[in-house]
């Protein structure tokens, strides 16, 4: 990484829409030789913010073509072997909520590193500590599939007291909301996954599109009210995968306001190595607008990726390779995510 890459990367707010690090029993705080993402490695890479997402099921099987909702989980055994609560073992809802509980506790534990926002005002907030040169990292909650709701609209509820601010409303499989782009209907939004949409819009819950089927896809952008980002992803045009969706659909979300994360693992960007996903972010930006393009890493997700948090300065690096200028860096690392929130939190 060149001393200029450096020098730039120590003036950014990055941002992050996407990451499993809650799934796992590791001490955040601590450094760890496992997954992709603690404490002491975002301060080194100076990660700004984190949405951590809440993965509560997982066909057996897993693969970007096509999964069954009735598939073993696999997640049930891991959570009983990391000795999960048992009101957990049987209840997808309540697997979010623990995970939920477990990044609150460590906030509470350790306030001059952790920051939780739920609203604009929390935003301002942790964005004025880190202003003033605190080592904090600002963490947000979102759903990896809103399947966590077990078919209860009140649970949108629930979550949203529990501090959810984002829904992504599928994963691997087709659910009670519509169908996955991974899944065997290809579905769009059912009615149930019609009043989620509504009831969240009204809340101030950003609606996450990542993993959903093309036709729910549009169906949330006919409905919503709100613009919607899409999470971690690439780009069809870019990397013929079955883990992207086409480039006229991205087209739809960002022309209604919406946001693109680009993820860092082979099936979403072919190529990714540091210079891979910047080569990606340029074909975002010319499909999409600079303004549209942000980070989506899954980070601690069931993927490889060729950096860790620690070393995000990389990607800053290739971005500058790419003849990107330091203003356009600086959107697509963090600045838009940040606008997006404060435009789509709740004030308070």
């Amino acid at each position: 990484v060149s001393a200029q890459a450096r020098q730039l990367h120590q003036q950014l707010t990055i941002t992050d829409w996407h990451a499993d690090s809650l799934l796992w029993n590791r001490d955040f705080m601590r450094l760890q030789q496992a997954g992709h993402l603690d404490w002491p490695r975002a301060m080194e890479g100076n990660l700004a913010l984190q949405v951590f997402t809440t993965v509560t099921k997982s066909p057996s099987g897993l693969n970007n073509v096509k999964n069954s909702a009735d598939s073993f989980d696999q997640i049930t055994p891991l959570i009983v072997a990391q000795g999960w609560p048992p009101r957990t073992w049987t209840s997808l809802k309540e697997r979010a909520l623990y995970q939920a509980e477990r990044l609150h506790e460590v906030v509470r534990q350790y306030p001059d590193q952790l920051h939780f926002v739920a609203s604009q005002a929390d935003l301002e907030s942790g964005l004025k500590r880190r202003q003033n040169g605190e080592q904090v990292l600002l963490a947000m909650l979102g759903t990896e599939g809103s399947h966590a709701l077990d078919g209860e609209l009140s649970a949108v509820d629930e979550l949203f007291l529990a501090g959810f601010r984002v829904f992504g409303l599928q994963h691997f499989f087709d659910n009670r909301l519509g169908g996955s782009l991974h899944g065997e209907s290809k579905q769009g939004l059912t009615e149930f996954g019609r009043a989620v949409v509504k009831h969240a819009n009204q809340l101030g819950i950003i609606i996450d599109v990542a993993h959903s089927s093309e036709a729910v896809v549009r169906d949330v952008l006919q409905l919503s009210t709100q613009p919607v980002v899409l999470s971690h992803t690439g780009f069809k045009g870019q990397c013929d995968s079955p883990r992207n969706i086409s480039d006229e659909l991205l087209q739809r979300i960002t022309s209604a306001g919406g946001l693109v994360g680009v993820g860092f693992w082979d099936s979403a960007v072919c190529d990714f190595s540091p210079a891979g996903v910047a080569s990606a972010i340029v074909y975002g930006i010319e499909l999409l607008g600079v303004e549209h393009v942000s980070l989506g890493s899954d980070f601690d997700g069931t993927v490889t990726t060729a950096f860790d948090a620690a070393e995000l300065a990389a990607l800053t690096d290739a971005l500058l390779a790419e003849g990107l200028s330091n203003a356009a860096i600086a959107q697509v690392m963090g600045g838009n995510t940040i606008n997006f929130l404060r435009a789509q939190l709740p004030e308070r």
